[in-house]
């Protein structure tokens, strides 16, 4: 018996949702159904609802901070779910994982240096190593009887040629929904140090892990790594808060936190907005049978997702994902190029998903689909795929 209702539908139209209310300017058809950016169509665990509504009705929403209680149910959170041991000096506050990236690739690196990333991945990493004037170099992931593995090989000569300073890991990996194993993470972090490689570590979906796997914190597998490593975490994608921008960034080394909160403080940002700091405590300190239930629910819609597709539309491989809300799904069978395949979704399916070239190297025919939505809106969305799918595989 569940005691949160992940079945309902709430309407986000007309609410300034990215999502749902943004289509035709970006193009596509107003009637589309959108399963692309990763926020989730559930509303947030009634805890952070009732925190936020108590702190509007006190109605003063002047500069604020966070105290000791704040970080004592971050420490209590990563404690108990991950066995991982943060201090209050570690901790900065920032308006986003994003930003936090970005704010790394400047205060770690210099203008001209190569930082590595490991494609087909979120494609901020790209942007936040181009836009800064670095040098993008990429290890791409390898799809090896249908489940993504590093090439460790690759990995290390590409530090070595390019002289690499900085490697932006993904852990749980969007979009290829991989989990990293321990020793997968240790021997990537053995190459790291071996030739003086920092690292930024975003582990915003550590939360969504599917069962047999398990997160493993990056910088916590070694003192050596917790001495070069910045790692990104953030309530949004846990409990649905995209739009209450704030991020918690753990950073163990004095010299590197004080070189980020100085590239921070050059970008004049300061004091973030007091409703994130209310609904990120509320989360972590009350949210935890709502993202357990949660998780059973996600799950629920995996199996309908891979049922569905070998059932219906064999010609769509998933991807069976370790971790995340996101689905990676293989169209190549349909031989069609990118722009081909980004015509079908939209205009034969009816679908907004996130086009595979988006993420790099590799993703050349793939599509990502979210599936943090009613069951019946993913149902929907499978059955429009499948009738194109039908329609599309009939001769002419």
């Amino acid at each position: 018996m569940m005691n949160y209702d992940f079945d309902r539908i709430t309407g986000r139209r007309s609410t300034n949702s990215l999502k749902y209310d943004f289509a035709v300017q970006r193009g596509k058809p107003e009637d589309i159904l959108p399963l692309w950016v990763a926020d989730m169509d559930f509303q947030a665990p009634p805890c952070v609802i009732d925190a936020l509504a108590e702190k509007s009705r006190h109605g003063i929403f002047g500069y604020s901070d966070t105290d000791d209680t704040y970080f004592a149910v971050l420490q209590s959170w990563f404690s108990r779910r991950f066995g991982w041991r943060v201090e209050p000096d570690w901790l900065i506050k920032t308006p986003g994982v994003v930003t936090a990236i970005h704010i790394t690739v400047r205060a770690l690196t210099r203008p001209g240096d190569a930082v590595l990333i490991q494609q087909p991945v979120y494609y901020p990493f790209s942007s936040a190593v181009t836009a800064t004037g670095r040098k993008l170099t990429v290890n791409k992931l390898v799809l090896q009887n249908g489940r993504y593995v590093i090439d460790l090989d690759d990995f290390e000569q590409k530090i070595i040629d390019n002289n690499v300073k900085l490697f932006i890991l993904c852990s749980p990996h969007n979009p290829v929904g991989r989990v990293w194993t321990r020793d997968e993470l240790a021997r990537m972090g053995d190459v790291c140090l071996r030739h003086g490689v920092l690292v930024v570590s975003d582990e915003i979906h550590q939360d969504f892990v599917y069962p047999g796997h398990r997160h493993q914190v990056f910088s916590d597998l070694s003192p050596g790594l917790r001495d070069i490593t910045v790692t990104c975490t953030a309530p949004s994608k846990t409990f649905n808060l995209a739009g209450l921008p704030l991020s918690n960034i753990f950073i163990p080394n004095p010299a590197m936190r004080r070189a980020f909160s100085r590239e921070y403080a050059a970008g004049g940002l300061s004091q973030l907005g007091i409703m994130g700091i209310v609904a990120c405590k509320a989360a972590y300190g009350g949210g935890e049978e709502w993202l357990e239930e949660l998780k059973i629910y996600l799950s629920g819609n995996l199996k309908l997702l891979r049922d569905f597709l070998s059932r219906e539309i064999p010609q769509a491989k998933l991807i069976e994902p370790e971790g995340t809300y996101l689905a990676w799904l293989d169209f190549r069978s349909l031989e069609l190029s990118p722009k081909e395949l980004d015509d079908f979704i939209v205009h034969k399916a009816g679908l907004w998903l996130s086009g595979g070239p988006t993420f790099g190297a590799g993703g050349e025919g793939f599509q990502r689909i979210n599936t943090a939505c009613p069951r019946q809106v993913l149902r929907d969305a499978l059955e429009r795929l499948g009738k194109a799918v039908e329609i599309y595989r009939q001769p002419t």
